[in-house]
């Protein structure tokens, strides 16, 4: 298996426009039909790479904080 998630990332982005490019034209449709009943298994092998091989690049949580985003403090979210 490829270990860098942006392959698969663009694998199945890829995929999921020749999907559509077939059925908005009307044209390969077994094939379509294929790609159609395949996309679980293709979604499935998509998160599985990103989760178990993606990394993060951002700051870690400090030991007083819950959860975070990057974007905005807990004070702009309205957070009590």
């Amino acid at each position: 298996m490829i270990r860098k998630p942006s392959f698969a990332v663009v694998v199945v982005t890829v995929i999921l426009l020749v999907y559509c490019v077939f059925i908005g034209f009307h044209i390969f449709l077994p094939v379509a039909y294929l790609i159609f009943a395949s996309s679980p298994l293709l979604i499935i092998w998509l998160m599985y790479t990103v989760i178990r091989l993606g990394v993060y690049h951002g700051r870690d949580l400090r030991a007083d904080e819950e959860w975070g985003y990057q974007d905005k403090s807990k004070n702009e979210l309205d957070v009590f």
